[in-house]
């Protein structure tokens, strides 16, 4: 099976006896060669001289009176993040109990791209040794944002990063964006939908990012609580999703949970729930309050899921054996952000991790 996400750098992270990953100095070095650290032609011997001494020596300390050294000041800046970030995971000493950390604080400030990039790594080791192309495209949705679009009755999930590219390029590079910018008509590119006859195609895309996740729902009516789904489609990608996020959180809290996409939420027990995602949050607090909901808002809601413990005795005693439902929803932009951490933070515990 190919080495999916390569640049994920998780052939660069050792596993302690827990299973979590510990970053070597190869890891450090990934970022390191990023557009956002690594020397380009303008920069100056300084910059140059701490960028050569990182490679050979990774976790260094770099006084500040080195950084301040750098002539342009988005270097100073971009080294000062990346200082800080390395810093703290070693502190943590894993990837995981840096980014539980990381949401346990007031307020997260660091870049997004650090956190996704972790969770790509983290991702990436969950799914070690699958032949699932569906399940690898769908964890996609836990480090990359997604644009939505309805074509021919389907919900389709495009990466949100990889369509803008197509859109200003035509999927030529800089020459595509030459010939937009100079007016030359484009032709459209089209992404495929992963299917069972092109699932072989998905492993030989690289981090290219460029298939379709079939998220298909058909809404039916509303209820009091949320709406009801018919799946339309025998291997829609929110199955796949489910398949995920039960790994993800059986790795970081060590409790077993079935996670599945449901058709209604038509519980009048209904206890728990959890979005994951901002706009999925804040419809479901407003639909366990009884609180009315516009219908464009309700038409955002990609899918509802099931959580059951497998174990009750997990979970809090005032909600022990009652299920945890999941939201997943669009913001007003037709874009898909789900925070996996959410999973994380969120779950009715017994006790903390």
């Amino acid at each position: 099976m190919p080495d999916f996400w390569p640049a994920s750098g998780f052939q660069h992270l050792e596993r302690n006896p827990r299973g979590w990953l510990v970053p070597t100095p190869g890891y450090w070095r990934l970022f390191l060669a990023r557009p956002e650290l690594a020397p380009v032609d303008e920069s100056c011997p300084a910059e140059r001289a701490l960028h050569a001494s990182l490679l050979v020596s990774p976790t260094r300390v770099v006084a500040d009176a080195e950084l301040a050294r750098l002539s342009d000041a988005d270097a100073r800046a971009n080294y000062r993040l990346f200082l800080g970030f390395r810093d703290a995971v070693q502190a943590a000493g894993t990837l995981e109990t840096w980014y539980l950390g990381l949401f346990r604080q007031p307020a997260v400030t660091l870049p997004p791209l650090f956190i996704d990039l972790v969770a790509q790594a983290i991702t990436r080791h969950l799914l070690d040794g699958t032949e699932d192309a569906y399940q690898v495209r769908a964890a996609e949705l836990l480090f990359r944002t997604q644009r939505i679009t309805v074509q021919d009755g389907q919900v389709l999930a495009a990466d949100r990063d990889t369509v803008d590219l197509l859109q200003d390029t035509g999927g030529l590079g800089a020459v595509g964006r030459l010939l937009v910018q100079g007016g030359a008509p484009m032709a459209t590119v089209q992404m495929q939908v992963l299917a069972d006859t092109n699932a072989a195609q998905y492993w030989q895309a690289g981090e290219r990012f460029n298939f379709l996740l079939d998220l298909t729902h058909e809404v039916t009516q509303d209820l009091s609580h949320g709406l009801v789904f018919h799946m339309t489609r025998a291997r829609s990608g929110l199955k796949a999703l489910a398949q995920v996020l039960d790994r993800w959180v059986r790795h970081f809290l060590g409790v077993d949970v079935a996670i599945r996409p449901v058709q209604n939420v038509d519980d009048p027990n209904w206890r728990w729930h959890v979005g994951l995602d901002v706009a999925a949050t804040a419809l479901l607090n407003d639909l366990y309050e009884d609180r009315p909901v516009e219908p464009e808002r309700m038409q955002r809601l990609v899918s509802l899921f099931r959580l059951d413990f497998a174990n009750p005795q997990d979970m809090r005693a005032d909600v022990a054996g009652k299920p945890v439902y999941l939201g997943l929803a669009l913001d007003g932009h037709n874009v898909l952000k789900l925070k996996p951490q959410n999973l994380l933070l969120n779950l009715p515990l017994a006790k903390a991790v």
